[in-house]
């Protein structure tokens, strides 16, 4: 009984689930569609571009709707068997609320395991393709700055900088060491500085140890020094933004570089344990939204499910973004930062349920 049973309320929750799942890949696809079309026009852009930048750029779409399509496929569901009296039927027959919620919440960990394999193994390498279609292709521009996951790298003209961390909050590049080229590639000196500081003139060098490889060689120390550097401090910040596309290995690889060369890594550790977190945001929806949806099941409408989840859905994410902005910024422990949301919307999803048994 319990197996037939299981099997309705899965295929409930999986039509609500791949309505809600379409509809909002569809609005997100469309206002997307509608903001960047007119600017991709104009660079010139054909449309066979435009179409592979949006199809790069879906598995980063599917990302972040599928969390609110669980959320809202749990309440949905529900909440329909509530007003049509099945609950009732269901815990008649001796099944518990316990076993009757058991198939939405195995379903909404297959949706955290799915999110989880397209984060650390789908998003990461679609989002590379969907920024060489929009940077390279539509808008025509040349690559001269790499953010490799242990170094940052740029090229102005004969110099060649390679610095171990960008911090935006103080406009600072530390662990900076820049080769002056020959015309023939040959490096002429190498400038190895604390770091750079970037000022109204530029980007000065700090605490500078000079080595010149002509004539006899040898080396200077300097105090400071400013550098002919075209590098903006906007490509920095772009880059420093792009690591939450990272997964998972290349993160924590990154993070203990910078711990192993004496740079603090809070951000990005908190950054990689937030991807392992942020997945399992569709399970502790589900948690969520089953207390929700037996609460209001029998006296609401579909409109007051739909408010409700997009209230519990934003009350998530707003909260989870406050507390990983206290992780990176050093104010909590990244471990914390990253599963605290997950964990306070789980206990308070547990509580409420525990108020609905015993009505």
């Amino acid at each position: 009984m319990f197996g037939i049973i299981g099997k309705y309320l899965t295929t409930a929750w999986l039509r609500f689930f791949l309505l809600c799942q379409t509809g909002f890949l569809s609005v997100y696809l469309i206002l997307d569609f509608m903001e960047k079309f007119g600017r991709f026009s104009k660079s010139g852009a054909s449309l066979f571009a435009i179409l592979q930048f949006f199809i790069f750029k879906l598995p980063e779409m599917v990302g972040q709707t599928m969390p609110f399509s669980v959320l809202m496929a749990t309440l949905l569901s529900l909440g329909m068997i509530s007003r049509n009296s099945e609950l009732t039927a269901m815990r008649s027959c001796g099944l518990g609320i316990t076993r009757i919620v058991a198939p939405f919440l195995l379903l909404g960990l297959i949706c955290s395991l799915f999110l989880l394999i397209n984060s650390e193994f789908v998003v990461p390498g679609s989002y590379h393709k969907m920024e060489h279609v929009e940077k390279v292709v539509i808008k025509k521009q040349g690559i001269h700055t790499f953010f490799r996951l242990n170094n940052i790298w740029f090229r102005s003209n004969n110099l060649i900088l390679k610095a171990k961390l960008f911090e935006p909050a103080t406009v600072t590049l530390k662990g900076v060491t820049i080769w002056d080229i020959s015309p023939d590639m040959l490096p002429v000196r190498r400038m190895d500085a604390e770091k750079a500081i970037y000022g109204t003139e530029g980007w000065e060098l700090q605490n500078v140890r000079i080595r010149s490889f002509e004539g006899a060689g040898g080396v200077s120390l300097l105090e400071r020094l400013a550098v002919p550097l075209s590098l903006k401090v906007d490509d920095l910040r772009v880059l420093d933004n792009n690591a939450d596309n990272f997964s998972f290995m290349k993160l924590r690889d990154y993070a203990t570089s910078l711990e192993q060369g004496g740079y603090a890594a809070g951000r990005y550790k908190t950054m990689m344990h937030a991807k392992l977190a942020l997945p399992f945001g569709a399970f502790v929806m589900v948690v969520l939204g089953i207390p929700f949806a037996l609460k209001t099941g029998r006296t609401s409408g579909v409109a007051t499910g739909i408010g409700a989840g997009v209230a519990i859905g934003f009350a998530y994410f707003i909260i989870n973004a406050a507390i990983q902005s206290y992780g990176r910024s050093g104010i909590l422990p990244p471990l914390v930062a990253a599963w605290g949301a997950n964990f306070i919307f789980v206990l308070s999803g547990i509580w409420l349920s525990m108020t609905v048994r015993h009505q």
